[in-house]
């Protein structure tokens, strides 16, 4: 089992991708080579190949450094599942996760949801996506800062309140202030409940 997860930038023409697309292209970069892992394509699009229990947390980190620019959003769709053809680009392959993901981003854009998961395991899926569609009742809101927040926490895992406060040039109080408008125990909270729910099936 893999998960491919596919997404397109929301609001992208506020800005030029000059501004966007390296902090896109730095966390893309962590999955694999270009354009065999990863690609961005027709601008704002873009495919990534993970592993299914990285799937959710990969595509929150995406999210939170997308949202650090102001008024930028991303829709995410996460598909696990085979892939059973693999080509010389991400673009290329297929496979039920990338049918999935694919399908799932298009009913994403109908719904004018930003972010959901689709594994062909209709129990798990279901339970997922409503505590997903209710974690994005304050993920969609983050402000810049406290996008940043949130990624910053998932690129430093088991990092303290301290050495976040010196990275940013805050006071630690400041820090457990952003956090908790963030959510970010929530964010942590969630990764930790997908992971036990796929553990036993597909992880």
């Amino acid at each position: 089992m893999i998960a491919i997860v596919t997404g397109d930038l929301v609001n992208s023409g506020q800005y030029s991708s000059a501004a966007w697309l390296p902090s896109l292209k730095e966390v893309l970069a962590l999955k694999g080579e270009q354009p065999e892992a990863w690609d961005i394509y027709r601008g704002d699009e873009f495919q990534f190949k993970t592993t299914a229990n990285k799937a959710l947390e990969d595509a929150i980190l995406i999210k939170s450094v997308i949202k650090s620019f102001r008024n930028l959003d991303v829709r995410l769709a996460i598909g696990i599942g085979e892939e059973s053809y693999s080509g010389g680009r991400i673009t290329e392959a297929n496979g039920t996760a990338y049918q999935n993901s694919g399908r799932l981003l298009e009913e994403l854009k109908s719904e004018k949801q930003t972010l959901a998961i689709r594994s062909g395991l209709p129990e798990q899926d279901e339970v997922c996506n409503l505590l997903i569609r209710m974690a994005l009742s304050f993920m969609d809101e983050w402000s810049t800062a406290s996008a940043e927040t949130v990624a910053w926490t998932l690129r430093h895992p088991g990092a303290s309140q301290h050495e976040m406060a010196e990275s940013f040039g805050i006071q630690q109080s400041a820090v457990s202030q952003r956090q908790k408008r963030a959510h970010t125990d929530l964010v942590i909270d969630l990764l930790a409940f997908y992971n036990k729910t796929f553990k036993e099936v597909i992880i």
